[in-house]
């Protein structure tokens, strides 16, 4: 992440300013909005901290002070950090509605019995009607049962105070069950007083929980039949509510559109409400339909005409060969594929175009995709020849059968090595997974190698709704904790089963869950080891062979120790991972090293205020520098929450990551690592680290004057890259993405040209196929590999 400019950040400061000389602390500071550069926009108080660990101040502000220091937003919920580097614009909001809020009389606790950490929770009851529940946690005296009562409740956030301690804690309105805040609310209401339900129902409209204000306001009427001058008063009411309903539910259709569940699409377009909607969204309706129904008659319309060109054909060898190939498109053409047959349409009624290229168009557009179709008939039916040929390479264990399919491939001219990488990217995954758990749609338990003499390792998969293997996933890599197990971890989130489909947000947005049982038995903290690394590594890998899987958007999270292992496997692999999400998680040991590898992977933090020291040791590890010199990271501390799963900000973190995709050919890159097996960066694999830098977790803590091994890579003007290393040994893997194979190259490592005297780099399709089979990334195969020695000699 590159500064912003010098103008941009003096209008930045000169807002900053502003806001900061009308308040003395955030709690009672301004509220603004914070538009990032991604394109998120964050609400809140603003204030300004020197580091994580220090109390949130926005008064005195120097404006002298450093531009690298960590902006701070508070929405009585959360505090959300951010470094400044990533704002692009801070706005004061003006003329922001003033929210309902329900104050409900406890009897909190005062005084200095105050809790000061929150342990891990062992039950926690549900409020009852009057808002009270009991919290039971570990302490280090035991297990001890705190009484909850909720004072404040607000449509975004609720205020949980401690009867029987002192204790402020927060949660997202959200998160209470629908029914629980139907009696919490109910309690709030003299049935004697309109004004109460009108409140009522203005706070459920807040909520977004439409149907449940519309049923407050008939309720009202029911109660007061005779007042007509009310049935007035409340029409416009309940006519916004039928627009904002019918809205939202308009908005889901496109969010299901935009996840490919195409179906429950149609459905929801059949059963959309009519009465009462306003004009422009029912249009909005009909347009959607209308798009659906032409998409449906374009992929008839495309078999129909590929069935009568293929019958005029007068070629009987050509016709045979079409066959499966035609029975294939009638089979498998959709909404996701029909992009591919773009060649074949836009020539479908030239009555200049021969029938034999029409075909082309249609079957290389099939199988390389819209943008690599093809005029030549045989060349054609040789790629689709090669595809499956590809298919059984990748899914081969036997090396010698491996190299025979490798020769059959070379002989078709179908074989060449751009028509490859294009089969590659468009292909269903090369191995097929086995039957889905019986009952449960989608739902998959896969077993997969660890690392050498140990136990095979069970891993999760959850896909979404109507999953298409021609359609690419945004998928989540979900490490588990202590008190849980990688089951729970795909509930929390694909969400939890009513009947034989899950009801939760990885659902809604279309993406895979995968969760690796990586633990063993008894086992009570991450150990950074290479054990752990291969279960988690070895399962997205194995995966991506079965499913399809947008290698670009894999995200990487866990809960707890599940979380130290993500932040870990996060720095330790960043060209893996389009974002890394620690929930309730510690930084240590090799994070505290692999500190700068984060400017190549942004970062979610999720942690509770009161979880022990956490924030204060993430903060010095690593948060506190991310922050100050621009590293994209995001931390959110929840007010008065310890060590929590914190499901109240599932939907924040599917917003974060809609934003993020991994740039696999970065122009540059510098990265370190102290274990062998964390050897890959991008397009660099290293071997034999100095002894000065390997460091072995068993060994930990390292000796005095241990040292990371730097890995650096740069993508040079005039066909260049350069790598340096510490290590003894590196190899370069190549793509055209990097370099021009049909111009001279010059590669150095370590300032010495590693490629040869006449400086060409030959493509291999031996290499790209094994690449592929090895890394599972079939997105971006690379096709060709240096090998060499770097000068470096252990002991220097």
């Amino acid at each position: 992440m590159q500064p912003i400019g010098h103008s941009r950040v003096g209008f930045c400061w000169k807002v900053f300013l502003t806001l900061a000389c009308a308040i003395s602390t955030v709690e009672h500071a301004l509220a603004v909005e914070l538009e990032l550069k991604d394109g998120r926009v964050l609400r809140g108080k603003l204030g300004k901290v020197a580091g994580l660990g220090d109390l949130p101040q926005a008064s005195n502000v120097d404006s002298n002070a450093s531009i690298q220091s960590i902006i701070l937003l508070d929405d009585d919920l959360r505090r959300t950090f951010v470094s400044d580097r990533l704002v692009r614009d801070v706005r004061q909001e003006e003329n922001r509605q003033v929210e309902e809020k329900f104050t409900i009389r406890q009897h909190v606790a005062h005084g200095s019995l105050a809790i000061k950490v929150v342990g891990e929770p062992l039950r926690v009851q549900p409020f009852d009607e009057f808002g009270r529940r009991i919290f039971t946690m570990v302490t280090n005296k035991g297990p001890i049962d705190i009484v909850q009562g909720i004072t404040e409740l607000t449509p975004r956030w609720t205020k949980v105070e401690g009867v029987s301690y002192v204790w402020d804690m927060r949660m997202a309105t959200s998160a209470i069950p629908r029914d629980t805040l139907e009696k919490i609310l109910l309690k709030q209401v003299d049935p004697k007083k309109t004004e109460h339900y009108k409140k009522v129902a203005r706070f459920y409209l807040e909520c977004e929980r439409y149907e449940e204000a519309k049923q407050v306001l008939d309720n009202l009427l029911a109660t007061f039949p005779n007042q007509m001058e009310l049935k007035e008063q409340l029409a416009p009411s309940l006519r916004r509510i039928v627009q904002l309903s019918a809205q939202r539910r308009y908005n889901e259709l496109q969010l299901r559109s935009g996840a490919g569940q195409h179906e429950l699409v149609r459905a929801g377009l059949k059963r959309f409400p009519t009465e009462g909607v306003e004009g422009e969204i029912l249009q909005k309706v009909r347009e959607l339909t209308q798009d659906y129904n032409v998409r449906d008659a374009r992929c008839k319309e495309v078999v129909k005409q590929l069935r009568a060109l293929a019958e005029r054909l007068k070629d009987t060898i050509a016709k045979e060969k079409l066959k499966p190939i035609l029975d294939e498109i009638a089979a498998e053409i959709s909404p996701n594929t029909l992009d591919r047959m773009a060649a074949f349409l836009q020539s479908a009624d030239d009555a200049k175009t021969p029938d034999t290229e029409k075909l082309a168009y249609a079957v290389s557009g099939w199988v390389l995709g819209a943008n690599s179709a093809k005029e030549e008939l045989p060349l054609a039916i040789s790629v689709y020849k090669v595809r499956g040929l590809i298919r059984r390479y990748l899914s081969e264990k036997s090396v010698p059968e491996r190299e025979r399919i490798h020769y059959y491939i070379k002989q078709e001219s179908g074989g060449e090595m751009a028509l490859v990488a294009a089969l590659l990217a468009n292909m269903k995954p090369p191995a097929n997974p086995p039957e889905p758990v019986a009952g449960k749609a989608g739902y998959y338990e896969l077993e997969v190698a660890g690392v050498a003499k140990e136990q095979p390792v069970t891993y999760y998969v959850q896909l979404p709704p109507e999953y298409d293997p021609y359609r690419r996933y945004p998928t989540i890599v979900a490490i588990h904790g202590e008190m849980t197990n990688a089951e729970r971890e795909i509930n929390w989130w694909a969400g939890d089963w009513a009947g034989n489909v899950r009801i939760g947000q990885a659902t809604r947005y279309g993406y895979i869950v995968i969760a690796p049982a990586w633990t063993e038995a008894h086992q009570g903290h991450y150990s950074y080891s290479a054990r752990e690394h291969a279960a988690v590594l070895n399962s997205l890998r194995d995966a991506c062979r079965r499913f399809s899987i947008d290698t670009d958007r894999v995200y990487l999270t866990g809960h707890s120790i599940g979380g130290d292992a993500a932040w870990d496997i996060g720095l330790a692999h960043p060209d893996l991972w389009a974002g890394v999400i620690p929930i309730a998680a510690q930084a240590d040991r090799y994070c505290t090293f692999y500190v700068d590898n984060a400017r190549h992977v942004p970062f979610y933090v999720v942690a509770g205020e009161l979880d022990g020291a956490k924030m204060v040791g993430n903060a010095r590890a690593n948060l506190d520098r991310w922050l100050r010199f621009g590293v994209d990271a995001t931390v959110i501390e929840y007010r008065g929450r310890g060590h929590d799963d914190f499901y109240d900000e599932i939907l924040q973190l599917f917003g974060w990551m809609g934003h993020f995709h991994r740039d696999f050919f970065p122009r540059s890159f510098a990265c370190k690592t102290m274990r062998s097996w964390d050897n890959f960066f991008w397009w660099v694999e290293i071997d034999g680290l100095p002894p000065r830098s390997s460091v072995d977790p068993g060994d930990w803590p390292p000796p005095n004057g241990t040292q990371a091994c730097k890995v650096t890579g740069k993508i040079i003007g005039k066909n260049g890259l350069t790598v340096t290393t510490g290590s003894s040994g590196a190899t370069v893997w190549i793509s055209p993405e990097m370099l021009n194979f049909k111009e001279r190259a010059t590669i150095t490592v370590n300032g010495r040209r590693v490629n040869g005297g006449n400086q060409m780099v030959k493509p291999d399709l031996h290499t790209m196929l094994e690449d592929v089979r090895t890394r599972g990334d079939r997105q971006h195969p690379f096709w060709a590999h240096i090998e060499c020695t770097t000068g470096r000699v252990h002991g220097d």
